[in-house]
């Protein structure tokens, strides 16, 4: 099965084709950076990372940009209650949002255009659609017509006659700009600066952009006219994509994007998660109160990417178990590996990639249903579980029902599928929790344990059991004779 795709903008599901054969280019709306990173932006930088790392497995070159918007009014609002500049309340939460992100292994765009650095090509555009009569000066600010695009509304299926006055701008519907718009319906490409706010130099006369404008000019300038797929929550279909497409088609008569990509939006209880509501919950929050990174991420993943999902105590509990299944598959072979004598397949494991083809094929299968990584997931928790079973038997029983090599396949298997999920077990935590002891110290602690039952020092047997338990080894005793394994 071939992958497909819903796309917003033609409403149905489609095969996907890029513009180059091969390569694809991808842009993400990423954050306005005047706070911390919420649930919210923890579902779309999720999504949107394993669906590059999916198309990466699918041999695709992909070049990924995710833009921050590092002027905003937000932005500026937060540096006035501060004391401080919008330069500093950026700087400081886009460190931030990479220590948040890296925490849930996301990976790294390729690069992160900044609007304050794309400057240039802004006001290059503006001049674009001022010159091809797509916009119109007014009192130091610069608006786009609206009813100059034919095709406005194609994206959200919006028609303007249905709209508010208002309702493309941002924030408000009181517009205190409407004197200025020769129809409600029109929105900033740039507003005159205002007192005591940073501003650039333009023919206009000295001012900022607007939001919407920011995104095509750094679309345009690091990707192209026309990219492949580009991706964002929901709550930005209208207006903030359907105003990119007006801009950056009425420019270059080429279509912006072939594929548009929207994530679901995160609730908490049921409510829309608001500060007034008292459920704002940001990532560092979630993290210093325990919850696991990778269960995080995985709660995120057991839903179908379009859908909307709930946060409850319920659900990360849920995904938290679900993790504790996958991560001990995943830590298999760093507990059991080398008594099964996996070093010996080392070759075999280059020559045929040690992959089972059946299971890398359903996991596909599913996924080539627009991203369906919930589906996928099936196929990992079936190998997870099937290698924490063996674990197990071996512990109890000293041998395993499955063959060590059909053992190895498995776990291969779960390790290479997991990590196209971005999901990872650190095995620098099993060494860390085991003290760094070898197996033959084990081996030798044990001995000496099994020579003090003989002679009844049960003290000393006790002593050696827990000072092994501490060291994250557990012993189980049986008829044939005492097996171990690393917690």
């Amino acid at each position: 099965m071939t992958l497909t795709v819903y796309n917003t903008l033609t409403r149905r599901q489609e095969p996907f084709e890029t513009v180059e054969p091969g390569k694809v280019k991808m842009y993400y709306c990423g954050v306005t950076v005047y706070d911390y990173c919420h649930l919210g932006h923890a579902r779309a930088c999720i999504a949107w990372d394993v669906v590059r790392r999916y198309l990466q497995f699918l041999g695709y070159e992909v070049r990924y940009v995710q833009n921050f918007t590092d002027i905003d009014d937000k932005i500026l609002n937060r540096a006035r209650q501060e004391g401080t500049s919008m330069e500093a309340v950026a700087e400081r939460y886009i460190t931030a949002y990479f220590e948040d992100m890296r925490q849930l292994n996301i990976l790294d765009a390729d690069e992160y255009p900044r609007a304050t650095h794309t400057m240039n090509g802004i006001l290059r555009l503006i001049h674009e659609l001022e010159n091809a009569g797509f916009a119109y000066p007014s009192q130091g600010d610069v608006y786009y017509s609206v009813r100059s695009f034919p095709g406005y509304g194609k994206l959200s299926g919006r028609k303007l006659d249905d709209l508010q006055a208002g309702a493309s701008e941002r924030v408000s519907t009181d517009d205190p700009d409407s004197q200025k718009k020769k129809d409600p319906f029109d929105f900033a490409l740039w507003k005159a600066a205002k007192s005591g706010e940073p501003f650039w130099e333009s023919d206009w006369g000295k001012g900022r952009p607007g939001w919407h404008i920011e995104c095509s000019a750094m679309v345009r300038d690091r990707l192209g006219d026309t990219i492949d797929i580009h991706a964002g929550g929901a709550d930005l279909i209208f207006p903030h994509h359907e105003n990119e497409i007006a801009q950056s088609e009425a420019v270059t008569g080429k279509s912006l994007s072939r594929y548009w990509l929207h994530n679901g939006m995160v609730t908490v209880s049921g409510e829309k998660m608001s500060k007034s509501l008292g459920n704002f919950t940001t990532i560092r929050d979630l993290l210093e109160k325990g919850v696991e990174p990778m269960a995080l991420r995985l709660f995120v993943l057991m839903a179908q990417y379009r859908k909307p999902i709930d946060f409850t105590d319920e659900a990360i509990a849920a995904a938290t178990n679900g993790w504790n299944t996958l991560k001990e598959g995943l830590l298999f072979g760093a507990n059991f590996g080398k008594q099964l004598g996996w070093e010996e397949d080392k070759q075999l494991l280059v020559d045929n990639n040690f992959l089972i083809s059946q299971q890398v094929e359903r996991f596909k299968e599913a996924v080539n249903n627009d991203f369906n990584f919930s589906g996928g997931l099936v196929v990992l928790f079936e190998l997870a579980k099937d290698l924490g079973r063996e674990a197990n038997i071996l512990v109890h029983q000293g041998k395993t029902e499955i063959s060590p090599v059909e053992l190895h396949k498995k776990w291969y298997t779960l390790v290479t599928l997991t990590s196209i999920l971005g999901l990872e077990a650190k095995v620098e935590g099993v060494a860390k929790s085991t003290d760094g002891i070898s197996d033959g110290e084990i081996s030798a602690l044990i001995e000496e344990r099994e020579k003090a039952r003989k002679g009844k020092n049960f003290a000393e047997s006790d002593r050696i059991r827990n000072e092994l338990q501490a060291k994250g080894i557990t012993l189980i005793d049986s008829r044939e004779g005492t097996r171990w394994h690393r917690n």
